[in-house]
């Protein structure tokens, strides 16, 4: 059945917010408080996995019972290890047990050494970014001033679109870990911020026209937590702030002095920039492999169910409704050495109230 004949005036409305608008034009700014209202129970009250984790067969369960609203799934450097979980028979059942549980499901991902295959670069190098040296490489990202760069991207976030479907139209098409974009004469006129955004505004024109419900999300993180200040989004292109280099010992909004990491002034100026109704915080507070600092075998989780209260209130006050966690190795391992994680059901029960 065809929803574009059944409800026009919703498909109108979507089509509207994937107009077609330049993609680089300097950032209009708004008022940090305008229009903020704090959020009661949050719209989004998430966690982020990575396949292996469904070793814990459960998890849709948990996180049912624990008031959750939805599962991302994600992998440090391969969105095809994404692809082929949910094309597997337990990747089939997992999704079967989310739509049972009314459980949303999104896919969070460092996409584009995929999205722009480095197998390209000996025969096609002009795609690639270029570094401080002038010269073009292979190691991360693209050149956001190449068409055909952008036209390789677009091509694959397309494909991988239509294997990995989010129930929520929003899509997470990130850039490499923590990598440096584009230095070339064009590009090194924009922050490493601005060009992702550049990148993002044109890959929401093209997945409009794959889904009209299409929302894109820029991860403001580690080099590009800072704002945009010359690239305007596009309606559809909401923030994910992901402060990874903040402390968990104490509440994010006392964090700041000079030796704090990433501080709560810089999710304040991306809210100049992005609308805060649409922005989610994308948090650490589950994150095991965090705190083990990626070394297996995992630590327990250093739960502090005050400090996520303390700073679900400073979100809130903000105007964010939508909130999410990594939740990373809290998997059936961890469960057998560490025992039941109480985490989980107190995490969705602060995000419920």
């Amino acid at each position: 059945m065809n929803p574009l004949r059944l409800l026009p005036a919703i498909v109108l409305a979507e089509l509207v917010s994937c107009s077609v608008w330049p993609p680089a034009r300097a950032a209009e700014t708004r008022p940090v408080e305008a229009n903020r209202s704090p959020a009661t129970a949050f719209d989004t009250r998430g966690v982020v996995l990575v396949p292996e984790d469904l070793s814990l067969a459960d998890w849709p369960e948990r996180a049912a019972k624990a008031g959750l609203t939805t599962i991302a799934l994600h992998h440090g450097a391969s969105p095809q290890a994404v692809v082929d979980f949910i094309e597997s028979a337990a990747g089939r059942e997992f999704l079967a047990k989310c739509a049972l549980l009314g459980l949303r499901v999104e896919y969070e991902l460092h996409a584009m050494s995929e999205l722009l295959p480095r197998s390209l670069f000996p025969t096609e190098p002009a795609p690639f970014r270029m570094n401080n040296r002038g010269e073009r490489t292979p190691d991360a990202n693209l050149c956001v001033h190449s068409p055909r760069a952008l036209e390789i991207v677009a091509t694959n976030a397309l494909r991988l679109a239509t294997r990995l479907k989010p129930t929520t139209g929003r899509y997470f098409f990130w850039g490499d870990d923590a990598r440096p974009w584009c230095r070339c004469p064009q590009c090194r006129k924009f922050s490493d911020s601005d060009q992702a955004l550049m990148l993002e505004n044109h890959l929401l024109r093209e997945l409009c026209n794959l889904d009209p419900r299409a929302r894109l999300a820029h991860l403001a993180y580690a080099n590009t937590l800072a704002a945009p200040k010359q690239v305007k989004p596009e309606p559809g292109v909401f923030l994910e702030f992901a402060p990874i280099h903040r402390r968990y010992d104490e509440p994010f909004a006392q964090q700041t002095g000079r030796e704090a990491g990433d501080t709560l002034n810089l999710l304040q100026d991306n809210l100049h920039v992005f609308p805060a109704e649409t922005a989610q915080a994308l948090e650490y507070w589950l994150d095991v492999s965090r705190f083990s600092r990626w070394k297996r075998p995992a630590v327990k989780l250093p739960w502090r169910r005050d400090v996520l209260e303390a700073d679900a209130r400073t979100y809130a006050r903000l105007g964010l409704r939508h909130v999410t966690t990594f939740a990373i190795w809290i998997d059936a391992d961890y469960v057998e050495r560490f025992g039941e994680p109480v985490a989980i059901a107190e995490y969705g029960e602060t995000l419920r109230r």
